[in-house]
């Protein structure tokens, strides 16, 4: 379950990328090599006046996720205040959105070893300002379309999207209990339990609910924030299965016997 500048990682001599955190890197490049004595005096003063712009990293990228959450709910209550509460379709949004954002907070609260695991890199002004706009505002989109989608909701829609909220909260949730107590006592590889099929379980979580929050919106364009939640999470996927092919001799043969993000089919 579900975007700030982390702190740079030196991949390379004079190559900088920070993590967004969500799949999305930031590449900086500094001049190239200057040939001359007076031009090294002036490329060494650019760069220490570089150095001295440089935004600091304030926060850390959870703090910034966080504050996100918070704005979406806010938003939500909003939109509830100035349009009005008109029928099922609303309330239902309501509930599911702003249940999902608090559970995302009082989560860390309940398992604090969690929070101490979760996104540690820290994120300047910049990071914790697009935090805010993709996961505060866009992410609150399908609400907009829900509370300006004046035909009642149908008992087949209503059904479907509690339907994916539950399964999604529940395989989201229990993917990163089991995870994070073996993380807590040292353990390695986690492919049992509800990892055991799906190597991504917890994104497939995350995935169904974000489906079920379009569904009760009614609108075709609710149906961009799960889109964008699942390129994002594909590009994760490619950096982590790399990642743990690395760090776990195993984990090669985890991947003959499980799936990426879809039991049986990807």
């Amino acid at each position: 379950m579900a975007a700030g500048l982390a702190a740079p990682e030196l991949l390379a001599p004079g190559l900088l990328a920070p993590d967004l955190g969500y799949g999305l890197t930031l590449v900086i490049k500094p001049p190239g090599p200057i040939g001359c004595r007076q031009q090294g005096r002036a490329g060494m003063a650019g760069s220490a006046q570089g150095e001295g712009q440089a935004t600091p990293a304030l926060w850390r990228q959870l703090t910034a996720i966080n504050a996100a959450k918070l704005l979406t709910i806010v938003l939500l209550l909003v939109l509830a205040a100035v349009i009005g509460v008109q029928g099922m379709r609303q309330a239902i949004y309501l509930s599911l959105h702003i249940s999902y954002c608090l559970w995302w907070l009082l989560e860390q609260w309940l398992f604090p070893e969690r929070r101490r695991q979760l996104f540690s890199e820290r994120v300047g002004v910049a990071g914790f300002a697009g935090a805010l706009l993709f996961i505060g505002v866009l992410y609150s989109l399908p609400g907009l379309l829900a509370f300006l989608n004046p035909v009642p909701i149908s008992n087949a829609s209503v059904a479907l999207a509690l339907g994916l909220f539950s399964f999604g909260s529940l395989i989201n949730a229990s993917a990163d209990v089991q995870k994070t107590t073996a993380k807590a006592m040292g353990g390695g590889l986690v492919s049992d339990g509800i990892w055991r099929r799906v190597r991504h379980v917890n994104y497939l979580g995350d995935l169904l609910r974000y489906l079920s929050f379009a569904v009760v919106a009614g609108n075709g364009w609710a149906y961009l924030v799960p889109g964008l939640v699942l390129l994002i999470y594909l590009q994760r996927i490619g950096t982590k299965e790399e990642q743990m092919a690395a760090k776990y001799p195993e984990f090669k043969d985890y991947q003959q016997r499980s799936a990426r993000l879809l039991p049986g089919i990807w």
